[in-house]
Parts: structure tokens; C-alpha cells; sequence
């Protein structure tokens, strides 16, 4: 089990403030993921091919080919504010 100070040793490494509520209720819910974790670690997965999806992915991405793509005018006139080129938007700090 997780204590307070394991607790709060965490939070000042990950750079957080917590309320005294969310050091009390984190205390707890990292408890319980390390418990479970702790029943994964007791899991005999000698025979088990590591994997980086649980389903075998194949030719997941569309070829890059070149197409058709929205003209520019239909583009800008869906904009707030054009300038016949491109978008307009304000400027930073303004």
C-alpha cells in the first residue's frame, strides 16, 4: 500500500499541488493500479509473443496518391475573414 509521503514524493516529482482531498483519494487509487499490476507480474507469460497491438495490423495507412483537393475559392469563402489569398486572423496580442 501507498502512502502519504510515497503520495506526495510523486506529486512534487510530476510538479503538482494537491489538496490534502486529492492526496487522500490518490493514496487509494494508486494503491489499487499497483495491486493490479502486481496480479499481471504474477501471470506466467513465458510463451507470449510481446506485441504492440493485441490484433495483427496490416496495411492500417491508404497508398499517397496525389487527388483532387477543395479549390481554394470554396475554401476561403468559408472563412471569417480572407483575404482572397488566404485566412486572416488576428495577430498575437491583439
Amino acid at each position: 500500500m501507498i502512502d502519504r509521503d510515497q503520495v506526495l514524493h510523486v506529486a512534487r516529482l510530476a510538479r503538482l499541488r494537491l489538496t490534502d482531498a486529492e492526496v487522500e483519494a490518490m493514496t487509494g487509487e494508486l494503491s489499487t493500479i499497483l495491486d493490479h499490476i502486481e496480479k499481471i507480474g504474477e501471470l506466467d507469460l513465458d510463451d507470449v509473443v510481446p506485441t504492440s497491438h493485441v490484433v495483427a495490423l496490416e496495411n492500417v495507412l491508404r497508398r499517397d496518391e496525389p487527388r483532387p483537393s477543395l479549390p481554394r475559392e470554396v475554401a476561403l469563402d468559408q472563412a471569417p475573414d480572407s483575404d482572397g489569398v488566404g485566412f486572416r486572423v488576428p495577430s498575437p496580442g491583439a
